[in-house]
């Protein structure tokens, strides 16, 4: 019998533990009601949470020793962080990610499941057919991001695609092979390549508690995945340079044109000043900026620093 392991990453989830465990527990049974077809063991990992959500793990890890784990962090990593522990620790012939919300419906497992068997996949991942019930704003900008995103990089990314995932043990050690400090899992899954199938979801709401991402770190958050999977950014600010050197050009010759034809149309000096500050700051500054997000990712990835630091595992 095959044995499916579930990584769960959690950061102040105390409301949703047990409701995930029993919604599971639930699918398991019944997807095993006719024949055993898998077995599952939950690895929950606590991304430093300030509320009870260890002290709940621990409860139900001392309840159901055999199937469920935790790790917990020594402070708030990040879900990168959660999910890249969590594929390091697991021990099952499929690899599952999931939210601890229920917004990853886990009746869709057995279906997962049962594709992989087949061999003709090597995961099958989820993707929200809309975003019902998410805010109209983030609704767009996530819309927009993953149109750029796929138009700027070679690793695409499917819209609306959710980490929520079943996959081989052969992939996951190819995820887990990039040690890079800087995570997007999402671009990530895409990279590694593997014949991937998605199955289309209606949205499904938090079950409890609330979600601890907001407008700017998911901003954050698209723009380390632009950053990471593509460098057409350092192109486009070598157009903006080029753009803005030629509205300098076309200014700086507007701005002589008109001093011969008017020499006291303006205050002596005006147009060299302005004309420097055209030429020089309109190649400059959007560039600087770009290059700076980039410099600033090679500097956390040469230190080398742990993506994560465990305090206590289970």
């Amino acid at each position: 019998m095959k044995k499916i392991s579930i990584v769960v990453p959690c950061f102040n989830e105390q409301e949703t533990v047990n409701i995930y465990f029993d919604a599971m527990t639930k699918m398991r049974l019944q997807a095993n009601k006719d024949v055993e077809k898998f077995q599952i063991e939950y690895w929950f990992v606590d991304d430093g949470s300030s509320d009870q959500t260890l002290p709940t793990l621990k409860k139900l890890q001392q309840a159901h020793s055999d199937e469920v784990h935790y790790i917990s962090f020594s402070r708030n990593f990040g879900k990168e962080s959660a999910l890249y522990a969590g594929l390091n620790a697991v021990t099952g012939d499929y690899i599952a990610v999931m939210d601890v919300d229920l917004q990853d419906p886990p009746d869709m497992l057995p279906t997962m499941f049962d594709i992989l068997e087949q061999g003709e996949y090597d995961c099958v991942g989820s993707a929200r057919e809309d975003r019902k019930g998410e805010n109209p704003i983030v609704s767009f900008f996530s819309n927009a991001f993953y149109g750029l995103i796929n138009k700027m990089s070679q690793t695409k990314i499917i819209p609306g695609a959710r980490d929520f995932r079943l996959m081989t043990r052969q992939m996951v050690e190819s995820i887990k092979s990039m040690t890079e400090y800087n995570r997007f899992s999402k671009g990530i899954f895409s990279w590694v390549g593997f014949k991937t199938k998605y199955l289309p979801y209606k949205n499904h709401e938090r079950v409890a508690g609330t979600t601890s991402w907001n407008f700017w770190k998911l901003l954050k958050y698209a723009l380390t995945g632009i950053i990471d999977f593509t460098e057409r950014p350092l192109a486009i600010a070598t157009w903006f340079g080029s753009a803005f050197s030629l509205l300098s050009i076309i200014a700086i010759i507007a701005i002589i044109v008109r001093k011969f034809i008017n020499p006291f149309s303006s205050v002596n000096g005006w147009a060299s000043i302005v004309s420097v500050i055209l030429l020089i700051g309109g190649i400059q500054l959007i560039s600087i900026g770009i290059l700076g997000e980039y410099i600033g990712k090679i500097f956390l990835e040469v230190k080398r620093r742990p993506i994560y630091i465990i305090k206590e595992k289970k």
